[in-house]
């Protein structure tokens, strides 16, 4: 019987060490094969030579030449068919300033009202007069801030490649002609009532 156990256990012991040796060997095996993969898959994935010295991307400016606004007869056009969308949809119209450009207006007086500091300005191209607010908005621009003696706008300058420049543009208010000076004086009680008056007619079409 004694024989007989010996023998079981020298089997076992045979039966381990030589799984043992056949774990081994194939985690060598492994081992030995999966640094030559690395080399390949780095020069792949590795985009720019290390021997060549580093040179930065230079990106080209845009060469698109400024893109000029619609005529004043398409931005009226346009302006129309808006507020008869918002009047569909029962939304608020937009302003009649949005069909304006910066360049089409001046300013011909500044004052106070409950709402704060207001301005009156003159479309030239139109002769009708409106009275607007920090935040009104042009076709080429926005009013930024009123001051005592001018308005600042910010002025959108877009390019025909897509390109948006921002600057900043100040209007000064207008020096009254002779006549002007004229006319208040024989009448300043009346002229600013006058003057509030003119935007509501605007607004209808």
């Amino acid at each position: 019987m004694d024989y007989k156990n010996a023998i079981r256990n020298a089997v076992t012991v045979v039966a381990i060490i030589g799984a043992i040796a056949v774990a081994s060997v194939m985690t060598r095996a492994q081992d030995k094969a999966a640094p030559a993969k690395k080399p390949a898959t780095t020069e792949r994935t590795s985009g720019r030579d290390p021997f060549k010295k580093y040179e930065p991307v230079v990106k080209v400016k845009g060469s698109g030449s400024k893109l000029e606004p619609p005529t004043i007869q398409a931005r009226i056009d346009r302006y129309r068919a808006q507020k008869a969308e918002a009047a569909r949809a029962h939304v608020a119209p937009p302003k009649p300033t949005t069909a304006l450009l910066l360049s089409e207006m001046q300013v011909t007086g500044i004052f106070r009202t409950p709402r704060g500091w207001a301005a009156m300005v003159e479309a030239t191209p139109i002769k009708l007069s409106y009275v607007i607010y920090p935040g009104e908005m042009f076709f080429d621009g926005q009013l930024v801030a009123i001051e005592e003696s001018r308005l600042v706008f910010r002025r959108d300058v877009v390019w025909t490649d897509g390109r948006r420049d921002k600057s900043v543009e100040i209007k000064p208010l207008r020096t009254p002609a002779p006549a002007e000076v004229m006319t208040s004086a024989k009448s300043p009680a009346t002229a600013p009532a006058t003057e509030s008056e003119k935007p509501a007619v605007p607004e209808k079409q």
